[in-house]
């Protein structure tokens, strides 16, 4: 039996043992921290020769596209390495000088490109020898009509997100591949709120399901904005849609809903997020990121670094951007830190330019474009998945 003194002394030496035991834990802890901020990934910067704001990006394999203001279109088939110039040469294309907004790209070769306007400078090209030739696939009649995104299924089957008139949304849906589109019958749409409406910001305020994974092959969802912030959800390939609002900042008729996105990783299936802000308040800290876990939307731990405007993951990694700035997360969308541009000057502030409009990811790629013509690309290496 341990007398008395004896027992204080074995306190004491548990609760040192204790307090060693959490210091070094800490100081794991901090090591390890420091060593994630001293190996993120980098970006690799490049300058397009035309100064076009860039808002449309794809990605497939190592074949990478861009398209935006102006009348442009750029690829790289040798993963951003090199690009070429293949802007639609088309009379039409060339009188409309319309900003491409959306890219659906199909294979190296074929792509959908979508142009954003007023009336007929909404219009959709096509091209199946990558860019080289192009045709119009669709062009807008209604004189309300503003199209915002499309997405596809698969090479037929897909959707266009235009602005409401009469009141509703206007989504069309193709099966031939966007020859034909048909309108979604209002009836299946609830109706607009007041000051409610999409924003083309960079192509995204309509994804799709991905990978055909049973049940959610079908899937669409679209995210709005102005006083509210919101998501309409279709599970049965557009047919019909339900409303639910969203966590996001919502205080102007500029805020809400900017942009979706879909982790495919193999521990979410498919994990849905909506990204926002407001445009005429880009650098304001306010709930930027929400994620759909547990049935509920939940704000994400983004660290709020103002407006967001695209989003894509390869696996556990998730990047975030808006004009300003950069976020990267390493843990499927939880928890976020600023992804510098160690490039650009000045990239320790986050609030200076060193974001970019839109973001596409694919065979260990992200690829981000932006303004003037700035382009970059990011390489995930397996050490970091």
């Amino acid at each position: 039996m341990l007398r008395k003194t004896d027992k204080k002394n074995h306190l004491i030496l548990l609760l040192l043992s204790a307090l060693l035991g959490l210091t070094f834990s800490l100081t794991s802890l901090a090591a390890n921290k420091s060593v994630v901020s001293k190996t993120l990934p980098v970006w690799h910067n490049s300058q397009l020769p035309k100064q076009s704001s860039l808002r449309g990006s794809a990605i497939m394999g190592n074949s990478l596209w861009v398209s935006g203001t102006n009348n442009t279109v750029f690829v790289s088939q040798d993963g951003g390495k090199t690009w070429q110039d293949k802007s639609p040469q088309l009379p039409l294309a060339i009188t409309l000088n319309t900003d491409y907004r959306d890219i659906a790209l199909f294979n190296n070769n074929t792509a959908i490109i979508m142009g954003v306007g007023s009336a007929e400078k909404s219009v959709l090209f096509k091209t199946i020898d990558g860019g080289d030739t192009w045709q119009l696939l669709y062009q807008n009649t209604d004189k309300q009509g503003f199209f915002d995104s499309i997405a596809f299924w698969n090479e037929q089957q897909g959707l266009l997100l235009g602005d409401p008139v009469e009141g509703y949304y206007v989504i069309k849906k193709t099966l031939d591949g966007g020859k034909t589109w048909q309108r979604v019958a209002k009836t299946s749409l609830p109706k607009k709120l007041k000051n409610e409406g999409a924003f083309a910001a960079s192509g995204n305020t309509l994804i799709v399901g991905k990978n055909f994974i049973i049940g959610k092959e079908k899937q669409a969802w679209i995210t709005t904005g102005g006083l509210s912030a919101s998501i309409y959800i279709s599970k049965d390939a557009g047919k019909s849609w339900q409303r639910q609002a969203i966590p996001l900042y919502k205080n102007t008729t500029t805020a809400g809903g900017y942009a979706l996105a879909l982790n495919n990783s193999d521990a979410n299936g498919q994990q849905i997020f909506a990204l926002g802000g407001d445009y005429k308040q880009r650098e304001k800290s306010y709930p930027n990121i929400t994620i759909y876990a547990d049935k509920h939307w939940l704000k994400s731990k983004s660290g709020q670094h103002g407006l967001r405007t695209a989003m894509s993951c390869l696996q556990n990694i998730c990047i975030a951007t808006g004009k300003t700035s950069s976020d990267i997360s390493f843990d499927d969308g939880i928890t976020w830190q600023i992804l510098p541009n160690v490039n650009k000057p000045n990239s320790n502030k986050p609030n200076n330019e060193q974001g970019f409009y839109t973001l596409a990811a694919d065979n260990s790629l992200f690829l981000a474009a932006g303004e003037k013509g700035k382009v970059a690309i990011l390489k995930i290496f397996k050490t970091n998945m």
